[in-house]
């Protein structure tokens, strides 16, 4: 397993934000993590790659405790995250905005080398034409597009992506799917958080369910689409769910 999380607990004064968490995830798989707003989906994030430590339970990375380490230090181990409001540094270009995460990643590259592995993270995610432009000057899909890249150039063993389909029309959606499930085929393993309900029950290996802080579901899209438990708490209409899977 490239990432256990063990019994987690999170709590923020008297909000309990996480309660006794506890999921597998395997390498090479995408894993969907769903909930209503506020279930504590960030939250979990947060603890795993180290903006929180928890009040209790472990997160083990490639078989290394790593529960409550900072941030950096979860990098330097193959973590890294692409995060749901994406804030590029306007003052830097594409690709010097991608080479951040190459200097502060896994192999913490010099700046010639990351200059290098920002170039091929920005091929992967199709924005190899905007590299000398300013960031800012990206419209909002680019942007998504851009952070990926910076997480990509951090070369990780675990993807964290966090609603990296928010605010893109339907064919944008499609476009960055077949974009993350060819980042999969290349050996990464990804964790998502997704609200877009038709991507994540096509594109995720399992799924994962919080509610209100707590597992819920875990299984198959399949399986979890048809469990009585997340339709009352999250999906709603049973026959809406049903259309997910027939979409």
């Amino acid at each position: 397993m490239i990432l256990q999380v063990q019994n987690v607990t999170k709590r923020f004064g008297g909000l309990q934000a996480l309660s006794d968490v506890t999921f597998d995830l395997p390498e090479g798989q995408i894993l969907g993590l769903i909930g209503p707003n506020g279930a504590g989906k960030t939250t979990l994030f947060n603890v795993i790659n180290g903006v929180y430590a928890p009040n209790a339970g472990r997160v083990i990375f490639r078989g290394e405790d790593i529960t409550g380490k900072p941030s950096y230090e979860v990098s330097r181990r193959g973590m890294a995250r692409a995060h749901q409001v994406v804030r590029p540094l306007h003052e830097l270009t594409v690709r010097e905005n991608v080479m951040v995460g190459a200097c502060f990643g896994r192999e913490g590259l010099h700046l010639a080398a990351a200059a290098r592995k920002a170039d091929a993270a920005l091929a992967q995610v199709g924005l190899a034409d905007r590299a000398d432009q300013p960031s800012g000057n990206l419209n909002v899909a680019q942007k998504k597009r851009l952070e990926l890249a910076r997480a990509l150039a951090a070369h990780p063993y675990l993807l964290l992506l966090d609603e990296v389909l928010a605010g893109l029309n339907p064919s944008e959606i499609a476009s960055m799917m077949e974009t993350i499930r060819a980042i999969r085929d290349e050996g990464f393993t990804i964790l998502m958080i997704e609200h877009v309900m038709q991507a994540v029950m096509s594109i995720s290996d399992r799924i994962l369910v919080l509610d209100y802080g707590v597992l819920i579901a875990s299984g198959s899209p399949e399986e979890v689409v048809n469990n009585p438990q997340v339709i009352e708490a999250y999906l709603g209409d049973p026959e809406m769910t049903a259309r997910l899977m027939a979409e």
